[in-house]
């Protein structure tokens, strides 16, 4: 069973933007969004393209690369219906950002 990670402080995750992080082998896209943070998984299902970096929008992350977006509270990207995201249970504890997985 997986542990919570300490991956950065809030403060390094600044409101509206992600940050890609490698947590037990994977690399998890942590986004702040509006003081609430959610993780997923950092690569877009259509051709590669890393979510940290893209455009975010309520809790829509739309990809840098080619445009596709993905809910980060469900990881369901409604471009495609089989190309959703794997989603990390977040944990906020004082200043630390955690992530399970």
């Amino acid at each position: 069973m997986a542990d919570f990670t300490r991956v950065a402080s809030k403060s390094e995750i600044p409101s509206g933007e992600g940050r890609a992080f490698e947590v037990n082998g994977k690399t998890v896209a942590v986004f702040n969004a509006a003081g609430k943070f959610y993780a997923i998984e950092n690569t877009c299902k259509h051709q590669g393209g890393p979510l940290a970096e893209g455009e975010l929008d309520g809790c829509t992350v739309v990809c840098p690369w080619h445009g596709w977006t993905y809910d980060i509270q469900t990881g369901v990207c409604p471009d495609e219906d089989d190309a959703h995201v794997e989603t990390f249970e977040v944990k906020v504890e004082g200043d630390d950002v955690l992530v399970k997985c």
